[in-house]
């Protein structure tokens, strides 16, 4: 009884944490087309701000509120994600972050999600967000608004142009080596992968 209790628990929908993903994930266009289409730099540095927020207290409620669930796990991540892609994209349009470095970064998510219909099919979830991962996360989405700032001319633009290339050089390096080590979990659960069967809750990907 405590299994599917705690299972039902992991299943649910509507829960707090949730929906603030989900309004973090309809902040995605509208930060992309602030910064491509108007190039109201300061309405999208605040919708990645409040993107930021919003993570933080998702998860914090979560634990708060005990509603942890499958889907909050999938989508706080993929949701990261998405900001990254939208703010290398608008970045790399501009001509404010090289399109080599957009690729590498972007190469980076596609690998790892190729890799996600494998581990299902041998019987394991997804990555778990590693404190890396997450840093790297976090370190990219500073740096971001910080380079949009440093392409004006005058005190503030000099000082955030070097704090953002210092924040983008490291969260880039951070990010590719998490992107390694989540690689090199899918290489050794391939080499111990259970026998998928299906109704099992999905095993545990070895550290």
């Amino acid at each position: 009884m405590p299994e599917a209790a705690a299972g039902e628990r992991l299943d649910r929908l509507l829960t707090v944490p949730n929906l603030l993903s989900l309004l973090r994930l309809a902040g995605v266009p509208l930060f992309l087309y602030l910064l491509l289409g108007p190039r109201a730099d300061g309405w999208a540095i605040l919708v990645l701000a409040l993107g930021g927020i919003t993570d933080w207290l998702d998860g914090k409620l979560a634990r708060l509120l005990d509603q942890q669930s499958r889907l909050g796990a999938l989508l706080d991540p993929a949701v990261d994600r998405l900001y990254i892609l939208a703010a290398l994209v608008a970045l790399g349009v501009r001509e404010v972050v090289p399109w080599w470095a957009v690729g590498v970064l972007i190469a980076r998510d596609l690998v790892l999600a190729a890799t996600l219909p494998l581990l299902r099919r041998s019987g394991y979830g997804p990555y778990r967000v590693s404190y890396l991962g997450k840093s790297a996360t976090f370190l990219l989405l500073y740096a971001f608004p910080l380079l949009l700032l440093g392409q004006g001319s005058g005190f503030f633009p000099d000082l955030a142009r070097p704090i953002g290339i210092a924040f983008a050089a490291w969260g880039t390096a951070i990010y590719l080596y998490s992107g390694g080590l989540y690689l090199a979990q899918f290489v050794l659960a391939m080499r111990t992968r259970p026998a998928a069967s299906t109704g099992r809750a999905p095993t545990t990907l070895p550290e």
